[in-house]
């Protein structure tokens, strides 16, 4: 695999910190473009604020068992070759790094000790920053650097170490039944799976996700193949909750709609995101409200009912700017909302969005009659962007993509919500005025839910 990898400062700037990371084989051709780039970046920015950082596998063969130093050798004289020199070799290996090896790696790549890193293999992948920071990762890159930071690695790592010593003595579980389209390559649901991930670890619950094929729950599959029908119905029902994520395309949507109808019949907590929540829009019209052929123009353009319409943010037709992308702001209506008090009674929140058909306004009355509430919109009050349903423990949808902004320590409301709910334990969490028990509480020594305002205090200097 080649990939490569260039950090830079948020703001678009100039970048005070330049880290690169390369892997795979350097002297790969297609690899040679990036490094080119970076070899004439150094230039640009200058040295003192460049750092290279170079990923290698130090393989363990199990016949003789000893670790191998001659893949990061060749591969560091051939990224020195090209022009450029690493700051720090980081060392994947499967066991932690014998000394000899490290002494192995400095001498002949020609760094000191220090600056070789050991990656081992850890329990989870929160232990990753534990793992560096043990090794002196930040103070070397702020020495490098020249970086004038007072450290505060302490506060901003206690409730880090929490999280990660929690997730390895987890003992209860919470599943959640993801159904969707691409179920087979779970990649594709990269950040929902750890928006998941990150609520599950908050409410101290052990994840199981139940991948669902959407296809395999619609009544054709059973005609077809019976078997494969019974097994996807049966991992629906063992949930505790279903999640209906984003996606596109007409096949496999009536599946999901199968899900959403036996989620809202059965009471089990569900969160629809982006097409999810469109569907549960489809869902009720036709099962509630009683239009039969409700549906998407996205699927149906000729449908009696258009519940979900085309709604173009720039330009009209199959080409341009026709997709409503980035952060938007979405005003909560409802001051009795569930997800409004998952995010902290906030009058509005700001997320993104990546979608081009939406709930269509006219019809709006229609659903809200019957309890199904538009309890989110956005600024203009035109698109529908939250949707919550009366008489129900936790059934919310949104049309923006909350997954993209959950954090370890500070995950996503909506996904929290719908964690809460499977493990039994959201009506508790909302009636002690959303606080968790004490036993699920990560300790407060930074005084605050997350170390997101110690960072934010870190000031760094510009660059000349």
């Amino acid at each position: 695999m080649k990939q490569a990898k260039i950090s830079v400062d948020d703001d678009g700037v100039e970048p005070q910190v330049c880290v690169i990371e390369l892997g795979g084989t350097v002297g790969d051709i297609e690899s040679m473009p990036f490094i080119e780039a970076f070899r004439q970046f150094q230039f640009k920015v200058k040295r003192d604020n460049f750092c290279n950082i170079h990923v290698s596998l130090v393989p363990q063969p199990i016949a003789t068992g000893e670790q191998k130093t001659k893949p990061t050798q060749n591969s560091v004289r051939e990224l020195r070759g090209l022009g450029l020199s690493p700051d720090l070799i980081m060392c994947r290996c499967a066991t932690p790094l014998e000394n000899a090896t490290k002494e192995k790696i400095s001498m002949f790549c020609h760094v000191e000790p220090t600056q070789v890193i050991c990656v081992a293999d850890v329990s989870s992948i929160y232990r990753v920053p534990l793992l560096l920071e043990d090794q002196g990762v930040v103070g070397y890159i702020c020495q490098r650097l020249d970086l004038p930071i007072e450290m505060r690695a302490g506060k901003m790592l206690t409730k880090w170490k929490e999280m990660s010593d929690r997730c390895d003595r987890l003992l209860e579980h919470v599943s959640i039944a993801l159904v969707g389209k691409y179920t087979k390559f779970s990649d594709s649901y990269a950040s929902v799976i750890k928006a998941l991930e990150h609520s599950a670890l908050a409410i101290n619950h052990k994840l199981e996700i139940k991948f669902i094929d959407s296809a395999d729950l619609e009544p054709n599959t059973l005609q077809e193949e019976p078997v494969k029908y019974h097994e996807a119905w049966q991992k629906l029902c063992s949930a505790d909750g279903v999640l209906v994520p984003g996606g596109f395309g007409v096949r496999g949507t009536e599946g999901k709609i199968q899900a959403i109808s036996w989620a809202r019949k059965k009471k089990k907590p569900f969160l629809g995101v982006c097409l999810g929540m469109q569907l549960a829009v489809c869902e009720f019209a036709r099962n509630v409200i009683g239009w039969q052929d409700a549906n998407s123009t996205e699927f149906h353009p000729e449908s009696k009912h258009p519940v979900v319409i085309d709604m173009p943010e720039h330009n009209p037709g199959q080409m341009g700017g026709t997709m409503r992308l980035g952060k938007r702001r979405t005003i909560f209506k409802s001051n009795t909302s569930i997800l409004r008090k998952l995010y902290g009674d906030a009058e509005y929140v700001d997320e993104r969005h990546r979608h081009r058909f939406e709930v269509n306004p006219e019809l709006k009355h229609h659903f809200e009659e019957r309890g199904f509430r538009f309890v989110g919109q956005d600024v203009e009050g035109e698109r529908m962007e939250v949707i919550e349903l009366d008489d129900h423990a936790y059934f919310v949808g949104v049309q923006y993509h909350p997954e993209f902004t959950s954090r370890p320590i500070k995950p996503s409301p909506p996904y929290f919500g719908l964690l809460l709910a499977a493990a039994g334990k959201l009506q508790s969490y909302l009636q002690k005025g959303c606080r968790l028990s004490p036993r699920d509480t990560y300790s407060d020594l930074s005084d605050s839910s997350s170390p997101d305002s110690e960072i934010a205090e870190l000031k760094f200097p510009s660059v000349s």
